[in-house]
């Protein structure tokens, strides 16, 4: 998967987790709460959602790694080259 491929399958991920967000306006490295009303739930969700993506395991421990959209790609980007 290329890096413009990871980065368009999260921001779908998160669209449909967070439906008011336009992908467009998601800057890369600033934190989904501080970019829009992302709660621990949203979180919760998009976790799982990632999971079932890309069929990797996300400890609870790991929520803050996909705090931002940067953040993501590296994460999932990292555990896909593992699993």
């Amino acid at each position: 998967m290329t890096t413009e491929e990871l980065k368009s399958t999260l921001l779908a991920l998160l669209t449909d987790v967070a439906p008011d967000v336009e992908p467009s306006s998601v800057a890369l490295n600033a934190d989904f709460r501080d970019q829009f009303d992302f709660d621990s739930m949203d979180q919760l969700n998009f976790a799982i959602a990632i999971h079932k993506a890309f069929n990797i395991e996300i400890p609870e421990s790991d929520y803050p790694k996909l705090a931002s959209l940067a953040k993501c790609m590296e994460y999932v980007g990292n555990r896909a080259d593992k699993d």
